[in-house]
C-alpha cells in the first residue's frame, strides 16, 4: 500500500514540475512578445518624418483623443508642478528684456502652468524628436518681436539637446540665423514687422521720431528674397499695424492711420492690415516653392490703466479663468481680418497643393496676463537709487521661460499629427 501511495506522490510531483515549467515558458514567451511589440511601437514613433503633403486644413489643427478629435487651441491653463523645461541658467539665448528671472522678478508662480486642450492631451515638446524630424530642413519665423520671442523660446528648449551656432545677424540683431550641425537644421528669425515694405523711425524703446511709411502694394523683400530657402515658415502680422503710419500704393499716398496734422485722409489700420495679410498670403500660395506654412494669429497685450507709453502696467501673478476676460474690440477686429484672409489662402492652397495651418495663439495668450516681463524688462528696476523711479512696463512680450514655451508644444503636435 505504501508503495502505491509513494508512486502516486512521485507521479503528482513530476506532473506538477512539468506544469510549472510549461507555465513559466508560456509567461516568458508572452513577456518577450510584449517587449518586441513595445520596442517596435517606440521605434515607429521615434522615426516619424515630416514631409510637405498636399493636404490643406481650413479648420484649426486637432489632436487625436479617445473620443475622436479635439481643438488644440481651446482649453485651459492647468497647474504643472514640473516647472519649465529650462531656466536662465541653462539657456544662453534669452534676450535681456525677456529674462525676468535674472532681472529680479520675485514671484515664480507663472512658471508652473501648462496649456491643456479640453478633450485631449498635449504632449510636451520633445527636442530630440523635433531635431530628428527637422533634419536637413530650414525653419524660419517671419514677423515682429513676438516672433523673435518665440524663436528664443524654441532655441532654449532645443539647446537642452543641441545648441545652435549663430551664423548670421543683421546690424541690429533683429534678423538672425542659427545652424544645428548635428542635425543639419537651419533656424531663422526674419525681422519684418509690417510684412510689407516700410520705412520705420523708431528706436528699441518704441520711441518714434516720425510716422512710419508703408507701401501696401510692395512686400518686404527682406523675407521674400529668402522665401525659397525655407522648408517650413511661421508668419504673422501683429501690433505694429496699430502704430501711426502713412500708407502708399503706386508710390502715392492713399491714406493714413492716426496721423493728425498731416492733412491726410484717415483710412484706419484695418485697411492696411488686410492689404498686408492679403498680399503676404497671395505671395505664399502663388509661389512655385511650397513651404509648409503656419499662419499665426496676433496675441493680445495685457496693459491695464493705460498703454505702454501712458503708465499702463501688468502685475497679475496668475492666469485668467474662462469667462474672466473678454477679447478687446481692437484685437477682435484684427482677428476677424486674419481669419478671413487665412480662409482665402486655404481655398487657393487646396488647389495648388500647399499645406497651410492656422496657428491660433490668441485665446490661450489672452488668459495669461501673468506671463509678461512688466517692469522686469529691465535689470533690477527697483534696486538702489531706482526705488522710486517710474519704470516702463512690457505687457506684450513674454518672460522666458514662460507661457510662450507652450507654443512649441502646439507647433510640434501639429507637425506630428500632419
Amino acid at each position: 500500500m505504501k508503495a502505491v501511495i509513494s508512486n502516486n506522490v512521485n507521479y503528482k510531483k513530476q506532473f506538477s514540475a512539468v506544469f510549472v515549467k510549461f507555465a513559466v515558458c508560456f509567461l516568458l514567451m508572452g513577456f518577450a512578445y510584449r517587449l518586441f511589440l513595445s520596442s517596435f511601437v517606440q521605434f515607429s514613433t521615434d522615426t516619424v518624418f515630416v514631409s510637405n503633403k498636399t493636404s490643406t486644413d481650413l479648420t484649426m489643427d486637432r489632436s487625436t483623443s479617445q473620443n475622436g478629435k479635439c481643438d488644440l487651441f481651446k482649453g485651459d491653463w492647468v497647474p504643472d508642478t514640473t516647472g519649465p523645461f529650462y531656466t536662465n541658467h541653462t539657456c544662453y539665448s534669452i534676450e535681456a528684456h525677456q529674462n525676468c528671472m535674472r532681472n529680479g522678478r520675485p514671484d515664480t508662480g507663472y512658471l508652473y502652468w501648462r496649456w491643456k486642450p479640453k478633450d485631449c492631451e498635449l504632449p510636451e515638446f520633445n527636442p530630440k524628436k523635433f531635431l530628428h524630424m527637422m533634419r536637413g530642413k530650414s525653419l524660419a519665423f517671419v514677423g515682429d518681436s513676438i516672433m523673435r520671442n518665440h524663436v528664443q523660446s524654441l532655441l532654449c528648449i532645443l539647446s537642452q539637446e543641441e545648441q545652435g551656432d549663430e551664423v548670421y545677424h543683421d546690424k541690429q540683431y533683429k534678423s538672425r540665423r542659427w545652424y544645428f550641425p548635428t542635425h543639419d537644421l537651419t533656424l531663422s528669425v526674419v525681422w519684418s514687422p509690417f510684412l510689407v515694405k516700410a520705412t520705420i523711425f523708431e528706436d528699441n524703446n518704441g520711441v518714434s521720431t516720425d510716422t512710419a511709411q508703408l507701401h501696401l502694394d510692395k512686400l518686404d523683400d527682406v523675407w521674400t528674397r529668402q522665401f525659397d530657402n525655407f522648408d517650413y515658415v511661421v508668419i504673422a502680422g501683429g501690433k505694429w499695424h496699430l502704430k501711426s503710419a502713412v500708407y502708399y500704393e503706386n508710390s502715392k499716398i492713399v491714406g493714413c492711420h492716426n496721423c493728425p496734422g498731416k492733412n491726410i485722409t484717415e483710412v484706419g489700420f484695418e485697411y492696411a492690415y488686410r492689404k498686408a495679410l492679403n498680399s503676404t498670403l497671395k505671395y505664399i500660395t502663388r509661389s512655385k516653392h511650397k513651404a509648409y506654412t503656419f499662419f499665426r494669429t496676433a496675441t493680445p497685450d495685457h496693459f491695464e490703466n493705460g498703454e505702454w507709453n501712458t503708465g499702463g502696467y501688468c502685475n497679475r501673478t496668475g492666469p485668467f479663468k474662462e469667462g474672466e476676460i473678454d477679447i478687446r474690440d481692437i484685437d477682435e477686429v484684427m482677428r476677424k481680418i486674419e481669419l478671413e484672409e487665412f480662409e482665402r489662402a486655404v481655398r487657393v492652397g487646396s488647389e495648388v497643393g500647399l499645406t497651410i495651418k492656422l496657428f491660433d495663439t490668441t485665446f490661450l495668450s489672452l488668459h495669461r496676463p501673468d506671463g509678461h516681463p512688466g517692469v522686469y524688462r529691465q535689470f533690477q528696476p527697483f534696486a538702489g537709487d531706482n526705488r522710486h523711479t517710474k519704470v516702463q512696463n512690457d505687457c506684450l512680450h513674454w518672460c522666458l521661460p514662460g507661457p510662450i514655451d507652450s507654443w512649441n508644444d502646439l507647433m510640434m503636435e501639429i507637425l506630428v499629427s500632419s
